[in-house]
């Protein structure tokens, strides 16, 4: 690990020369290629010489000791200074591993994310439009900014089904442990007995594909244009402005009609299908490599219950850590980073266990 570390840390001294470099300086494309990759190493350089620096502090400690003829209240200090560097470097150490963990090339992205009404009929669909305003109560928090791609909303509020986009620095490190099944479990507003009903929604996460990502050949696709339409069917305009595309080899099709223009809506159609092309090809990738076991999180399978939003207890458990928190209100608001965190912890733990 060691040896790994000291070549990290070489090769980020060598980015830091080249950032002063005048070739460099004057190559913009340059410039952005080798700062990004300076900034990429930048923590696990900085922690690594925090870990160099407890080591010194401890050798130096120690060796004061075994040298003897100390005063016994500067021999405690010492004592005290070398206990503190051991625990420093214990967990310098643990955290250096992490980051030496493989990263997910996807995480810096921003996310597409899609939530859809399942079990429950109109329930379900008030739920989807409660996770809805969940993520973008969380966007908000975290100064991320959110579009809405498409949307086909009930009768009565919630929608059948929404999808949007997240943009943000490393959104989709965060967010991608929420695609799954979340069940929620209360009386619904329209239950006149007081029963509690189960309904659930799906939500999917993807990571933003960009063009060079992803390349659509135009002969792939059938486009198809109609007038948009509003809850319960009715025509929301005369004109032509929303789009279908459908992408033929795959069989995936993407609708838009949230803008009154028809070229607004087919490029946002054309993003959310290149986010799911990219990510069908990512998953054929995983498939086809041997041996590369999927983390129990992760981007998960759409079709495992995550997370149980229970109305009556005030409760919000997430299935995959047993993880139960009493705080549903908050996390109605958006307040999900200690689940997200906790997630994470427990996505390395299982990394760890791999390359023990």
């Amino acid at each position: 690990m060691f040896d790994k570390l000291e070549s990290i840390e070489k090769k980020y001294d060598e980015l830091t020369m080249m950032m002063t470099d005048t070739n460099v300086l004057s190559n913009q494309k340059e410039l952005q290629r080798v700062a990004k990759a300076h900034s990429d190493l930048q923590e696990i350089v900085s922690t690594y010489r925090a870990y160099k620096k407890a080591e010194r502090d401890y050798i130096e400690a120690d060796s004061l000791i075994k040298e003897g003829g100390l005063e016994p209240d500067f021999k405690e200090m010492v004592e005290m200074e070398k206990e503190e560097a051991a625990e420093t470097k214990k967990n310098l150490t643990e955290k250096l591993r992490i980051l030496l963990l493989p990263k997910d090339p996807n995480d810096s992205k921003n996310v597409i994310m899609e939530i859809r009404a399942g079990a429950g009929g109109d329930e379900a669909a008030l739920f989807a439009g409660d996770l809805f305003k969940l993520y973008v109560k969380y966007a908000e928090n975290k100064g991320w900014k959110v579009e809405v791609l498409s949307a086909h909303e009930t009768d009565i509020g919630g929608f059948k089904e929404v999808a949007f986009l997240i943009e943000g620095n490393g959104a989709y490190s965060l967010l991608k442990y929420e695609s799954g099944v979340h069940r929620v479990q209360r009386i619904p507003s329209t239950e006149s007995g007081g029963r509690i009903h189960t309904s659930t929604a799906t939500v999917a996460v993807l990571p933003e594909a960009e063009e060079v990502d992803v390349e659509i050949d135009p002969n792939d696709l059938r486009i198809d244009v109609f007038c948009s339409s509003g809850p319960g069917g009715q025509s929301v305009n005369t004109t032509q402005s929303a789009v279908r595309v459908t992408h033929i080899p795959s069989g995936i099709v993407v609708s838009c009609q949230d803008e009154k223009s028809q070229l607004k809506n087919k490029e946002k159609a054309l993003k959310v299908l290149r986010a799911k092309l990219y990510e069908k090809a990512q998953e054929e990738q995983q498939q086809a490599m041997a041996g590369n076991r999927k983390s129990q999180v992760g981007t998960g399978d759409r079709s495992e219950r995550i997370r149980t939003f229970n109305y009556p207890q005030g409760r919000v458990t997430d299935h995959r850590i047993g993880l139960t928190l009493h705080k549903l209100d908050m996390i109605l608001l958006g307040d999900i980073q200690e689940i997200i965190d906790a997630l994470i912890a427990h996505d390395q733990s299982e990394q760890l266990k791999d390359v023990e």
